[in-house]
């Protein structure tokens, strides 16, 4: 019964990891290449370009990384990448957002 426990536990966990976003100002090489459309050499240019100073907002980092404009950059949000805790178009990353319930019967 407490393998089943731990398992189930250890699997919830890896789910939960797996939606985190992941910022650019402190992203790992690794957590960086865990969002999808982010691979070794943009994780490379991403860090390469970070050690000139932190991305102050999606539009420092799409003018410093090459291959990321507006579309990139969306899509790259929408997967769990933000700047500054700020998803691409200046919200701020949230969490899933909860099923609206259903109206009450009269």
């Amino acid at each position: 019964m407490f393998k089943k426990i731990l398992a189930a536990t250890a699997l919830l966990f890896a789910v939960a990891s797996s939606f985190a976003a992941v910022d650019v100002n402190k992203g790992t090489a690794a957590e960086l290449d865990g969002i999808k459309g982010v691979g070794p050499a943009m994780s490379k240019r991403i860090l390469d370009a970070r050690k000139e100073g932190e991305f102050k907002d999606w539009s420092d980092f799409m003018q410093r990384v090459k291959g990321v404009k507006e579309k990139k950059a969306a899509k790259l949000s929408t997967d769990g990448l933000t700047v500054n805790g700020q998803a691409f178009g200046g919200a701020p990353a949230a969490a899933p957002a909860k099923p609206a319930k259903a109206p009450a019967k009269q």
